[in-house]
């Protein structure tokens, strides 16, 4: 028999005994469910997403709750879970689906994945997890898994390498248990075959991973090719008006931590003050900012080094009632869509009394 044939039984056997069985999304296994969780966990752990689960169910709890809740409330539930345009394009495809499904998430592939923040492995994911359907997916942990099966080189995110683990991915999965195969894979990457200390001696496949039987486990699969991150700098402004209420602004609409609401921000000090004097008032002589400790945030592409400066100014009543701008108390901000490394910023702050 071929190794290709008994894949999936190896791995269906792992997991009746070693899988995850009681994990939140999984009991009721819901079509709505299953599509949140795959969401959540792309690019993230299971650990970290399962409390952000509960709490974004309990808040939106079906397709039609969640379409009809406003951008700041689904932001700010989603809060600290990063890579924010998930949870946009989740409202997105929910409003998408009351619009022109009937309020339900589609069976059918092709229209499930062209929903935003979908796509080919995650709508294969939706449908044989909760419809038993079988198609196949190629998350993270499946393309580890893969790889170092049939002991692929080059970079898995590279077109040719993807298109090769499509072939494999479609080639072991089975006939029947779409739902327990889908788990079971996700799983075995998750928890044995990991990027670093493998657990191959008590992986199902083993006896025919090519990476394992020639020793390549720490080099397979290869990491992107390296390039430095560009750093980039910015100024956070902390304005803060007599009551204690914060500024705070709409970021716009692309970009990193679009629409969500943050502190000001200027390039520089002159840029800085040139923006209080033309929207606060100010004179430029009034302006004595108050360092606070800088910070860097790391993002997938570059490194934001920011260096906050607060001020205390009399006066809010400019730019109060303008859309893309509120003078909020700390607490109401919490209540927002907010970047996480500004939520840990405010968090700081003194109370003013």
């Amino acid at each position: 028999m071929r190794k290709s044939e008994t894949f999936a039984p190896r791995l269906l056997r792992w997991f009746d005994h070693h899988g995850r069985h009681d994990l939140p999304w999984q009991n009721p296994r819901t079509p709505y469910r299953v599509w949140l969780s795959e969401v959540m966990l792309q690019q993230t752990q299971v650990a970290t997403v399962v409390p952000y689960f509960l709490r974004f169910v309990e808040k939106f709890p079906s397709l039609q709750v969640l379409a009809t809740a406003s951008l700041d409330e689904v932001l700010a539930t989603w809060s600290g879970l990063g890579y924010y345009s998930r949870a946009r394009n989740l409202r997105s495809a929910a409003q998408a689906c009351v619009e022109c499904h009937g309020s339900e998430l589609p069976r059918d592939f092709d229209e499930l994945a062209s929903l935003p923040g979908i796509g080919r492995s995650t709508a294969g994911a939706i449908l044989a997890q909760a419809h038993e359907l079988r198609f196949a997916i190629l998350d993270g942990n499946v393309k580890r898994v893969l790889t170092r099966f049939h002991g692929l080189r080059g970079w898995p995110g590279s077109t040719a390498i993807e298109k090769q683990l499509w072939k494999f991915a479609e080639l072991h999965t089975p006939q029947t248990r779409l739902a327990d195969y889908t788990q079971a894979i996700m799983d075995l990457g998750a928890t044995l075959c990991r990027r670093a200390r493998p657990q191959c001696v008590q992986c199902p496949l083993a006896v025919d991973c090519v990476a394992h039987r020639d020793g390549l486990t720490a080099m397979l699969p290869e990491r992107k090719p390296a390039q430095a991150l560009p750093t980039r700098q910015t100024i956070m402004l902390v304005l803060r008006d007599g009551t204690g209420r914060l500024l705070l602004q709409r970021r716009p609409p692309t970009g990193v931590w679009a629409q969500l609401w943050s502190l000001p921000e200027a390039d520089d000090m002159q840029a800085a003050q040139r923006d209080l004097v033309r929207n606060q008032g100010l004179r430029s002589g009034e302006i004595a900012f108050r360092p606070l400790p800088p910070f860097v945030h790391t993002f997938s592409h570059y490194r934001l080094e920011v260096t906050p400066l607060a001020l205390d100014i009399a006066a809010s009543t400019r730019v109060a009632d303008a859309a893309d701008s509120r003078w909020l108390h700390p607490a109401e901000a919490a209540a927002l869509g907010l970047p996480a490394p500004v939520r840990k910023l405010i968090a700081t702050l003194p109370e003013k009394s």
